[in-house]
């Protein structure tokens, strides 16, 4: 007796590779970006329309608020500088106290505005130091004029307080830690020339001038008895 022959087993579709192209994720993707583009090319279309119906617009204003980077508004054509609040202070108390005196002061105030921009140097002679400070006095019958041996004094000691210092040749370093024409990063670059030039000495222009260090500046005594002593610039004691 022959066995019965095996049923016949369908015959599985062979697979066929798909042609290069785009995976089924970038056919998802580029589906979705198609229909989000037709849905707002509609609503466009829509909005257009809408405004087509109404008013034309005939003039667009804009208004921008102020720019935080605007040059201040300063008097003159010469700028302005940058200072030390703590040293416009002890400047003030110090002339009052007679630690500095008023050709000091003056001589001071002068060069500081005339300082070249990011530098910290001012171009100036003594003499043109003498005459530029006298130039509102000179206009005033019986004025008292600052000389060139007053404006000479008060250089030499304005270089020992380490306010000024000679830079030769006409040239007049301040102290840009006081006061400064120019912006933070040329203040640096001149610190940085200044430490230098003095061997990067801690001790030396421009350091020791500050709120919690001021040398032979202004030394002030508070006793309980209600009297003190004011040390002033040339290291003389005067009644508080």
């Amino acid at each position: 007796m022959t066995p019965e022959p095996l049923p016949r087993q369908p015959r599985r579709p062979r697979s066929i590779p798909s042609p290069a192209g785009p995976s089924d994720d970038d056919s998802i993707f580029n589906s979705l970006i198609g229909m989000l583009a037709e849905q707002m090319g509609e609503a466009a279309e829509e909005a257009t329309a809408g405004r087509s119906k109404g008013r034309r617009v005939k003039r667009v204003s804009v208004d921008y608020g102020p720019d935080p980077r605007t040059v201040h508004d300063m008097a003159g054509d010469d700028g302005y500088s940058l200072a030390s609040n703590w040293f416009l202070q002890m400047m003030a108390k110090a002339f009052i106290a007679n630690s500095v005196t008023k050709s000091q002061i003056a001589v001071f105030l002068y060069v500081a505005g005339g300082q070249e921009l990011n530098t910290g140097i001012a171009m100036y002679t003594q003499q043109e130091i003498t005459d530029g400070l006298n130039e509102l006095a000179a206009q005033k019958p019986g004025a008292k004029l600052i000389t060139r041996p007053t404006v000479n004094r008060a250089v030499k000691a304005l270089c020992e307080y380490k306010w000024l210092e000679p830079a030769g040749n006409g040239r007049i370093q301040l102290n840009v830690r006081l006061v400064f024409a120019g912006n933070s990063l040329a203040q640096h670059e001149v610190l940085t020339e200044i430490a230098l030039a003095h061997d990067n000495d801690p001790n030396a222009f421009p350091h020791r001038i500050g709120p919690t260090d001021v040398p032979q500046q202004e030394a002030i005594d508070l006793g309980l008895d209600g009297y003190g002593t004011v040390q002033d610039a040339r290291g003389q004691e005067a009644a508080g």
